[in-house]
């Protein structure tokens, strides 16, 4: 008489990563001791043990790779992470909401007419590299719309990084399925009356950098950095999705509400 199969879980061949800060490594040896750990590439889904800067990092690692992520928090901010709790890890799986996002592309160009390419979850910003504001001119699909923005810098946030520096920069927070990205100056000095602007996620941002070699600018997307820039165009990759997991009832697009009404 055959053995009885026991239930098909939602997700059977799991891959752990840890941050490697201490709780995170212990974390990690306690629920590979109680579920096993199979390679990234074999693994249904990713388990992440860390803070926020992991989950970036996985992100990143496996965009494009068609694998759920589901964040634990080990570190010192999680937003983007679930509560720890080892034992139930299976059912909270099988029970997971899933949230899709969304890169933004960037295509940055260098004094040296060097183009380079990068992708970011959370914010492309610009940012001065020495004392005097940079200096930028801002066009949308092409058309002017602002000659010229003395700042620090300037934030494209997506939903997802509204909660992140472009909050702290007093940009708007937007929901999760909102169709649009922020794009938020930082610390204007003129026009000292612009706030920044809202724009749906179809539009393509270019900054060209003013007296870029008297001012000048570096441009950042999440992790990765570009110095000396004098171009940057942004747009949302529509085309690479991610998948977050949360258990229920905090979902990304919860957790983005609440953080509206200060909670």
């Amino acid at each position: 008489m055959a053995a009885e199969k026991g239930p098909r879980h939602r997700f059977e061949r799991i891959a752990f990563l840890s941050s490697g800060a201490p709780e995170a490594t212990a974390a990690l040896h306690e629920l590979v001791a109680r579920y096993g750990n199979v390679h990234p590439e074999a693994a249904d889904v990713i388990v992440a043990l860390g803070g926020d800067g992991l989950m970036l990092q996985t992100l990143h690692r496996f965009m494009g790779a068609n694998k759920p992520i589901y964040g634990m928090n080990r570190g010192t901010v999680g937003f983007l992470m679930n509560e720890f709790h080892g034992p139930d890890l299976i059912q909270r799986l099988d029970e997971a909401e899933a949230s899709i996002v969304h890169p933004l592309l960037m295509n940055a160009i260098d004094m040296e007419g060097e183009s380079v390419k990068a992708r970011a979850i959370n914010e492309v910003s610009l940012m001065r590299q020495s004392y005097q504001v940079a200096k930028m001119r801002i066009s949308i699909d092409g058309r002017e719309r602002l000659g010229e923005l003395a700042a620090d810098g300037l934030l494209v946030a997506t939903p997802v990084g509204s909660t992140a520096y472009n909050l702290s920069a007093h940009g708007p927070i937007l929901p999760l399925d909102a169709t649009m990205v922020a794009l938020t100056p930082i610390s204007a000095f003129r026009p000292r009356g612009w706030r920044g602007a809202l724009l749906s996620d179809k539009m393509r941002i270019t900054i060209d950098i003013l007296e870029a070699d008297k001012r000048p600018v570096a441009a950042v997307a999440d992790h990765f950095e570009l110095k000396n820039i004098i171009k940057v165009t942004v747009a949302m990759d529509h085309a690479t999705g991610l998948t977050l997991l949360h258990d229920p009832g905090h979902s990304l697009n919860e957790q983005i509400l609440r953080e509206q009404f200060g909670y």
